[in-house]
């Protein structure tokens, strides 16, 4: 494969120009797609083989008008000190407000007035009114939401609190500030890093390229595909981050290639038969661990698993092409001032050692204590992830500055914090001979079960072979006790089946973030095996041994349970929680160690396929196992350290986020990389092949003759170009002819 790529790194170079327009072109293309596609309305969120799921396609099928996926919203009333909602002149106001709700938007249902709806507190302080619409949270319009938020105005300057909740006001957090933040800092760690503004130019233009295209093909196709948002922002993070991170790789090689004397035809070449193999495998990871949210089987997941996976592929195709293509137009620049003078005067920067040279000899002088300190370090802070309580974030979890999170503490003031996630049981009476009386014996069940505070009486459809039943549980939505009376009423639903043979069903939006909880707890195991197994053997055929991918295996473990450790100490448990700007501890997000393991893992493998490949390839030209690692972390520490810097930067940006949930994912994966790239890669990975040795490189020959050969390190390559006359003589402009020929000879 070295080979290959070498041809490819050499044709992409001298036809620079062709390739440079190829790319612009299909960027152009993708954005006109993009600009003439119509605007995606939302994407569908189904949790297939799930009851909450099927109660829910129940309700759309024996209920046709009811909007079961429609949006919906509470605005909440307090009345001022020493005064009622009952009192008339309150009662006046919440009645205005109502006639605004109906007369504000023909996107609404229905709106229900508190008075005849049963929606006032005992004591009379507080009142709520339900407002139903007609489409989802996501096809709101602004002038509905406008008409939502104005509503209440009037009623505020009589002296009542007015508050709004529900998910009609969600809309889809803003992250271009942060994204601009990530581009930024990557962009002052680049210059530092290669100390030219080319050079450091380069990746972040080819990784904008890659994102451009990548986010402008899944708009194009976001309604064909029922693609939602939050699938471009998936592939817009971590495109932006492997797109820096490759061509990163790629410029850094060349580099070193024209600090040998090469020519740069030849160390472009050179650089993508090299590090582009390094780039390839490390893609490949990345994708599989993408792909694979598939397992998870949530359409929307797997949708955002292979959009973002698709970035990735783009990200590996640029690096290899686009890149030496560009660094055929910046000439010896790429370099800088500094690496010229050290190009023109050879073995100059060569006897100097890096800090990258520094930290791998103590490494090799004290093994046992820098593995020690990194397992027991990682460890201890893996701890409170025993401790892990999962679930979806709610209202509750908002900052006290929103009107969701003050109409959330309105309603548990006035009538506890069940109101705010009530239950839908949905009861199918077809297989049942008396509907009503199977109904009835369901309403009576549910009310005897602890931990319930209200349950309404049965409402049937106009065919009479389906019934709503409303269920107020006691405490907050994401509570574990909400969670045991959904299993108790689903436990007490198979006795009622057995008995009239109706079938009792429980759905709402605290249904559903249960039975997301349990799929993706369920998931977990299984999507571990599949990407950590299809990674080993990618890693075993990439550095033709079994003890280093199972110890870059085991070691990504690690990094990912004491980043989970960290999230949980966190927004679990509060713990720095001022720091970070958390205001309400809470379950963590049921989707984060999933999401954690795919993003983080692809990330991991790049700095251990980039830094590891490095010291095999240094092993495999002839240097012992302890200079090989010294000369690995010569050549890749820095690039390593730079971008996992850039990693962090990308997505420490969203912790600044207002959305709970981004701040999470933001922390999160920050961290993640952090304890990756410098805990793991860059101390206990170099301490394991210290005391491992020459064992490290080891494999056993029938699993040498069964795997195939794909020569990363070039080796294969670097013995082809040596016993080419003149094989190293490619220049700058030898023309189309004469680069063919020498393609031809390699």
């Amino acid at each position: 494969m070295a080979t290959f790529l070498y041809k490819l790194g050499r044709l992409a170079f001298r036809r620079r120009r062709s390739v440079a327009l190829i790319w612009v072109a299909l960027l152009a293309l993708a954005g006109f797609g993009a600009a003439s596609a119509s605007t995606a309305t939302s994407s569908s969120f189904s949790i297939p083989g799930t009851e909450a799921q099927r109660a829910f396609d129940l309700l759309e099928q024996r209920f046709p008008g009811a909007s079961a996926d429609g949006a919906t919203a509470r605005v909440v009333f307090k009345a001022p000190d020493n005064e009622k909602m009952t009192d008339p002149a309150n009662k006046a106001e919440v009645g205005k407000v109502i006639g605004e709700l109906k007369s504000g938007s023909d996107q609404i249902a229905s709106v229900t007035d508190p008075y005849t709806a049963g929606a006032v507190s005992k004591n009379g302080s507080t009142a709520y009114v339900s407002v139903s619409y007609k489409v989802n949270s996501m096809e709101l319009t602004d002038a509905t939401r406008d008409a939502l938020e104005d509503a209440g105005h009037a009623a505020q300057k009589s002296g009542m609190s007015v508050e709004i909740g529900g998910d009609a006001l969600m809309v889809i957090p803003e992250t271009g500030a942060t994204e601009i933040i990530g581009v930024a800092i990557a962009a002052v760690v680049l210059v530092i890093t290669f100390g030219s503004l080319i050079a450091a130019g380069l990746p972040l233009l080819t990784a904008l390229i890659g994102v451009g295209i990548g986010v402008s093909t899944i708009t194009a196709l976001a309604n064909v595909l029922d693609l939602g948002s939050t699938t471009a922002t998936l592939a817009m993070m971590i495109g932006l981050a492997v797109g820096i991170d490759y061509a990163l790789f790629i410029v850094s090689r060349y580099r070193a290639e024209l600090a040998e004397g090469r020519e740069r035809e030849e160390a472009a070449g050179r650089a993508v038969g090299t590090a582009g193999s390094a780039v390839v495998f490390a893609g490949l990871t990345v994708v599989i661990a993408l792909v694979g949210l598939a397992v998870v089987n949530i359409p929307m997941l797997s949708k955002m698993g292979f959009a973002a996976a698709g970035t990735v592929a783009l990200a590996v195709l640029i690096a290899l092409t686009l890149v030496p293509a560009l660094l055929g137009f910046a000439g010896k620049r790429v370099l800088g001032r500094k690496a010229r003078k050290a190009a023109e005067a050879p073995g100059g920067a060569e006897d100097k050692p890096n800090m990258g040279t520094r930290w791998a000899r103590f490494v090799l002088r004290k093994p046992v204590w820098v593995l020690l300190v990194g397992v027991i370090g990682l460890g201890t802070i893996a701890v409170p992830a025993a401790s892990l309580e999962m679930g979806l974030p709610d209202d509750g979890s908002q900052p006290t500055s929103t009107t969701q999170r003050r109409a959330y503490d309105l309603l548990s003031e006035g009538f506890g914090p069940g109101f705010n996630g009530p239950l839908m049981v949905v009861v199918d009476t077809a297989g049942s001979s008396d509907g009503k009386t199977a109904a009835k014996q369901v309403t009576d069940e549910i009310s005897g079960i602890n931990g319930v505070v209200a349950v309404t009486p049965a409402q049937f459809n106009k065919a009479g072979d389906a019934a709503m039943i409303t269920v107020v549980p006691k405490d907050r939505p994401s509570s574990v006790d909400t969670e045991n009376v959904v299993h108790a009423i689903r436990d007490a639903g198979k006795d009622i089946k057995s008995d009239t043979g109706a079938e009792v069903l429980v759905t709402g939006s605290t249904a559903m973030n249960i039975d997301f909880s349990q799929k993706m707890n369920d998931a977990l195991l299984p999507y571990l095996a599949l990407v950590v197994g299809l990674a080993f053997l990618l890693l075993m055929v990439v550095f033709r041994s079994v003890l280093v991918p199972l110890k870059a295996a085991l070691g990504f473990l690690l990094s990912v349970v004491a980043a989970l450790g960290a999230v949980v100490a966190v927004f679990q448990w509060g713990w720095l929680g001022s720091l970070f700007g958390v205001e309400q501890t809470g379950p963590i997000m049921s989707m984060m160690p999933i999401f954690m393991v795919g993003v983080v893992f692809g990330l991991a493998m790049d700095y251990e396929v980039f830094l590891v490949t490095r010291m095999r390839e240094a092993y495999v030209h002839g240097e012992k196992p302890g200079q090989a690692i010294v000369t690995g972390f010569r050549h890749g520490a820095r690039v390593v350290t730079a971008a996992a810097v850039i990693m962090m930067a990308v997505f420490s940006g969203f912790i600044g986020s207002s959305e709970q949930m981004v701040k999470m994912i933001g922390f999160s994966l920050a961290i993640a990389v952090f304890f990756d790239a410098f805990v793991v890669r860059m101390a206990i990975v170099p301490a394991v092949l210290a005391l491992l040795g020459h064992r490290a490189w080891s494999l056993p020959r029938w699993l040498d003759r069964i795997l195939p050969n794909v020569d990363v390190e070039g080796e294969g390559l670097r013995e082809q170009l040596d016993e080419t006359p003149g094989g190293d003589t490619g220049g700058d402009t030898g023309g189309d002819a004469g680069g063919e020929r020498e393609l031809t000879r390699v």
